[in-house]
């Protein structure tokens, strides 16, 4: 691995890690407030409850 790959693959794993703790924020957001999830699922849009 070059360094340029290093420092773009350091990148792209902070970048999912944001995102995970932003889904779990999202999650806890939804379970406190007992709102539906929306979720794309075989091409639909379906409401989940948390």
């Amino acid at each position: 691995m070059t360094t340029t790959e290093k420092e773009s693959s350091v990148r792209v794993s902070k970048i999912l890690e944001g995102l995970d703790l932003t889904y779990k924020k999202l999650l806890a957001d939804k379970r406190a407030n007992g709102k539906k999830i929306v979720v794309l699922r075989d091409n639909k849009i379906v409401r989940v409850a948390p």
